[in-house]
């Protein structure tokens, strides 16, 4: 697998689920769980959104530098570490252990990869 695979990959979840919110808040509050702070929300999609354009350019114009392959890398990682420490301490829904296993997907497609194509 190349590099600029994975990134087109992980760009395209994190542009659909970053979006998400803004397109239907309501069918995502239904999955999701209700929120506090909806700033928040917001706030964290937006990121979600521009990482994920970023991370999908970079991979459709087959521009994958070693930069590009961290921010996935790290980005995955953490929103994974988020994603299994507050849905086991019951502070979000388990369906973010979804998510997470989805993130880790990611991070294994990442280091399997390898330098494959990168830029």
């Amino acid at each position: 697998m190349k590099v600029y695979v994975v990134s087109i990959a992980q760009g395209l979840y994190w542009l659909v689920t970053g979006i998400w919110p803004f397109l239907h808040l309501k069918s995502f509050v239904w999955v999701t769980g209700p929120k506090q702070d909806y700033w928040l929300l917001y706030t964290v999609a937006v990121l979600i959104t521009v990482i994920g354009a970023i991370l999908l350019a970079a991979g459709v114009r087959r521009r994958v530098t070693a930069e590009i392959k961290w921010l996935g890398i790290g980005g995955a990682a953490g929103l994974a570490g988020i994603d299994v420490f507050y849905a086991l301490n019951d502070v979000i829904r388990d369906i973010y252990l979804l998510d997470a296993a989805g993130e880790v997907v990611l991070i294994l497609l990442w280091l399997w990869a390898g330098k494959k194509g990168m830029a």
